[in-house]
Order: structure tokens, then sequence, then C-alpha cells
């Protein structure tokens, strides 16, 4: 469950939001060895610091990467998602020559896909028993 060190606050809003990314190569080919995983990591913190999100955990194989992004409600997260694998594969196709006989049709590094899952927090099931257990106007508050 997010603490209190995790909250952030913008102009008009409190927020604590996660994302758990999860980026796979085109055609699932074994692409990425440790350089190219510590490269990317790299490349990943810049583009989330121009976004205004924190890239909290990374981690990868050699045919698909893991992201754990602390984000304001403002970004849209297929946008960043996005920027993140343009920029990711722009900058590795020019770093990296090895990595160009894994570029395919449009010079494409990723899969189309990609799967984002909201984390942290209260499970759903305590969250919805909150929200039940709210006062709606008009109703009398039960006596402590």
């Amino acid at each position: 469950m997010a603490g209190y060190s995790d909250i952030r606050t913008g102009r008009h809003c409190v927020f604590v939001l996660h994302a758990h990314l999860v980026f796979v190569t085109k055609f699932r080919h074994q692409v990425f060895n440790h350089g190219h995983l510590t490269r990317l990591e790299e490349i990943f913190r810049d583009v989330c610091a121009d976004f205004e999100t924190e890239l909290t955990e990374f981690n990868g194989e050699n045919n698909h990467l893991h992201l754990l992004v602390n984000f304001p409600p403002k970004v849209a997260l297929s946008k960043l998602v996005n920027s993140l694998k343009a920029v990711a594969s722009r900058r590795m196709r020019q770093e990296c020559p090895e990595l160009a006989r894994h570029y395919y049709r449009a010079n494409k590094l990723w899969s189309g896909s990609y799967f984002a899952g909201s984390v942290g927090g209260a499970p759903l099931s305590i969250v919805r028993q909150y929200i039940e257990q709210q006062n709606r106007p008009g109703q009398s508050t039960p006596a402590p």
C-alpha cells in the first residue's frame, strides 16, 4: 500500500498514481543484453523526467521490459508510452548499430501493443467497501 511519502501534490490535486508497463520486442525476438537494458533504463528515466513522471522500478529480459511509473493525473499514459517507445527505439538504433537487424518494417523495434496496469493503494474490495460505507446526503450518521 502506498505510504504518505508517495503522495504528490499538483496545483489542484493530491495524488498517488502508479502504473506497471510492459513493452515487448517485435515478434518477441531476443534482442537485449545487459548493456542494452542499462541504456534503456537511462533513456526511460530521461523521458519520464520530461513528462514530470518518475521511473520507480525497471527490469527486463532479452525480449521484454517492465517499468513501474509514478505519474501525475495530467499525464495520459498512452502518450507517455508512445514517447517512451519512440525515443528508446530511435536512440537505440543510433547508439547500437548491432540492433539494426532486429528493426522490422518501418524500423520498429517494439511490438505495437503494450500492457498497462494500475498498481498500489488498497485492494479494490477495500475501496468498494469504503465507498459503500460513506453516508449519502440526507442520511443520518450511525452513532459510534
